[in-house]
């Protein structure tokens, strides 16, 4: 059972990246351009250059797309914890201690999301893995196919 799993795992892991990425996306979507609610259900946008809610909403956009597309994965992941980290500590925490109190939960949970991608890189179906093979291919070098974690 273990190996079944095992085996299955760059994929569910790419599957999660995807998923993640794209919500990450369209909450900055959502900030710059006013579509799907607009900033905070809305309809509106974010001020052009306001700290800090416009550039949290261009890390979201671009972070999120390139989460996504599993381009720059681990950089892009590190820069979205590191900026949802600071949403939960700047924005939230301070107005109640638990996540759920403070509507800090969305933050929380792509913070350690996006830290885990940092870790475990893109999975299966990223433009990461396919360039690295088209490199390692074009070098003569072999792939390691060590799995995230041993059981």
């Amino acid at each position: 059972m273990t190996e079944r799993l095992n085996s299955a795992q760059p994929y569910v892991l790419g599957m999660f990246r995807i998923v993640v990425g794209l919500l990450f996306a369209c909450h900055g979507a959502a900030s710059l351009f006013g579509v799907l609610g607009g900033a905070g259900g809305s309809g509106g946008t974010v001020e052009t250059g306001a700290w800090p809610n416009w550039y949290a909403a261009l890390i979201e956009l671009v972070g999120g797309s390139m989460v996504l597309l599993g381009l720059g994965t681990r950089a892009a992941a590190f820069l979205s914890s590191g900026a949802m980290a600071y949403a939960y500590f700047k924005v939230h925490q301070p107005e109640a201690l638990w996540p759920i109190q403070n509507n800090g939960e969305a933050a929380a949970l792509y913070c350690w999301a996006m830290f885990l991608l940092v870790f475990t890189g893109s999975g299966a179906f990223g433009l990461d893995r396919l360039f690295t093979r088209r490199a390692q291919a074009e070098s003569g070098r072999t792939a390691d196919r060590t799995p995230v974690t041993v059981a």
